[in-house]
C-alpha cells in the first residue's frame, strides 16, 4: 500500500473539526496519515486538537509560527508529508468512508498523477451535487470554470513544486491546478461524489467580492494575462461558479 499524506490547515472551525478528523481517520484505506496544520496564534483549539487525536499513531498536529492563511498551510504541511501521494481536506469538509480507497485504485489503474471526483455542497439545511460534466480537464477547460475541488483531489508527490499554493485570499487552489494543468498534468475524474463540501457563512469562500478579487488576480497576475482577457476569463468563470 502506498501512503497518502492528508493535510488540513486549521483555523477556528472547532464545530466543524471533529466530523473532519474522522472522515480521514475511518477511510476504508488505511495507510493513512493526517497532518493537522494549525494556523492560529491562539493557543485554546490546540489544545482541544491534541485531547481528540492524541490516541491516532497517524495524526500529526504540527503549528505556524504566525497565522499565514490557508495556502501556505498546505505548502507547510506538504514539507512535513511522508506519503507518496497527496490529499487535501479543510477542517470544515467530509470524506465518504471509501474516497481514499476508490481513487488510489484509479490512480494506480489508470497510472495517472492528478485525480479528483464530484463531491456534495452543503449549506445549511440545502444540499446540492457538484457534478464536473469533463472526466478530464485540460488547462483551457479550467481556465473557464474551477471544476475540481479542493477536498476531491489526490496527487503524486512528485509532481508538486516548491509552494504549490500561492499567497492569495481565496482561489489559491485553482492557481494551483491551473500550474499543474499548464504542465499538461490533466486531472481526471472518479466518476463518484465521494466528499462534501460544507459552505460555511462567514468563511472566506464565502465572501463573494474577495472571491472576485483573486479571481480576476489568477488571470492578469498568476497567468500573466492582459487586463481585458484577465475580464474575459473573469465573467465565464464568475457565471460557472453561480451555477454552483
Amino acid at each position: 500500500m502506498q501512503l497518502v499524506s492528508v493535510i488540513m490547515p486549521y483555523y477556528r472551525k472547532k464545530k466543524y473539526v471533529k466530523d473532519a478528523i474522522y472522515s480521514v481517520i475511518n477511510q476504508s484505506y488505511k495507510d493513512v496519515e493526517l497532518i493537522i496544520v494549525y494556523d492560529d496564534e491562539e493557543t485554546q483549539d490546540f489544545e482541544f486538537l491534541k485531547s481528540i487525536t492524541l490516541k491516532y499513531n497517524n495524526v500529526r498536529i504540527i503549528r505556524n509560527s504566525q497565522n499565514v492563511g490557508a495556502g501556505q498551510s498546505r505548502n507547510n504541511g506538504i514539507k512535513n508529508a511522508k506519503g507518496n501521494l497527496i490529499a487535501f481536506i479543510d477542517a470544515d469538509d467530509f470524506w465518504y468512508r471509501e474516497k481514499i480507497d476508490k481513487q488510489v485504485s484509479f490512480i494506480i489503474e489508470k497510472n495517472l498523477d492528478f485525480v479528483f471526483c464530484d463531491y456534495l455542497k452543503k449549506k445549511q439545511k440545502k444540499t446540492k451535487k457538484i457534478i464536473c460534466n469533463k472526466n478530464v480537464l485540460t488547462y483551457q477547460d479550467l481556465l473557464y470554470s474551477c471544476d475540481v475541488g479542493l477536498l476531491t483531489v489526490l496527487i503524486k508527490k512528485n509532481i508538486i513544486q516548491k509552494n504549490l499554493f500561492p499567497q492569495i485570499k481565496t482561489k489559491e487552489d485553482f492557481v494551483t491546478w491551473l500550474k499543474i494543468a499548464k504542465q499538461g498534468i490533466y486531472p481526471t475524474k472518479v466518476n463518484e461524489i465521494l466528499a462534501v463540501w460544507n459552505d460555511v457563512d462567514g468563511s472566506l469562500s464565502s465572501n463573494v467580492f474577495q472571491k472576485i478579487l483573486d479571481g480576476y488576480r489568477v488571470y492578469r497576475q498568476f497567468q500573466n494575462f492582459s487586463f481585458v482577457k484577465s475580464l474575459y476569463y473573469l465573467f465565464f468563470l464568475s457565471i460557472n461558479s453561480l451555477k454552483k
